[in-house]
């Protein structure tokens, strides 16, 4: 089971905080229970809002390789802006090899 995110502890209190002001101040509670009951039903709608909320995903290497994150499309073509390379995977030599080196 992977860990919440800090999006998802944020929404979640932010709700069960708001829901409860909401509810006591909507039904003016004053008993016991229905101060608990308006505090309960709060938690389980901040529950329900950090749930929903998407989870984060571990990246994979699929989705890194030369794409950024994103899914390719094959019918568009952009332009790489000047001056900016392709990363090349660790392991592969580049493929230029008229650069001169430092390392020798």
């Amino acid at each position: 089971m992977p860990r919440p995110t800090a999006a998802q502890f944020a929404y979640g209190s932010a709700t069960v905080v708001v829901t409860t002001l909401a509810l006591l101040l909507l039904f003016r509670a004053q008993s016991v229970a229905a101060v608990a009951a308006a505090g309960a039903v709060a938690l389980v709608l901040g529950l329900l809002v950090a749930l929903r909320l998407p989870a984060a995903r571990p990246a994979t290497a699929e989705a890194g390789a030369g794409t950024s994150g994103r899914t390719a499309d094959p019918t568009r073509h952009a332009p790489r802006p000047v001056g900016v390379r392709e990363r090349v995977p660790a392991g592969r030599p580049p493929t230029r090899v008229d650069e001169h080196s430092l390392r020798r």
